[in-house]
């Protein structure tokens, strides 16, 4: 996966939630691509849990399954 689908100003709001003071650009791409990442191995996951389900519908309980599985 390389194109990037997570905005920047999400994340730099992510971190800065979490009490920094200031983020940058670098720290703020770092955790955008570690998200992504972990974002993509669960959507795979969960389409494996629908197709064997019989459906072509992700549903909420399959990305929450997906993700207790990894």
């Amino acid at each position: 996966m390389t194109a990037k689908v997570i905005p920047f100003a999400p994340i730099e709001r992510l971190i800065r939630t979490a009490g920094a003071h200031r983020v940058s650009e670098s720290a703020g791409m770092a955790l955008t691509d570690i998200l992504e990442e972990y974002g993509f191995q669960i959507s795979k996951e969960a389409i494996r849990l629908a197709e064997h389900a019989g459906r072509k519908t992700v549903k909420a309980e399959d990305i929450k399954l997906a993700k207790e599985m990894l």
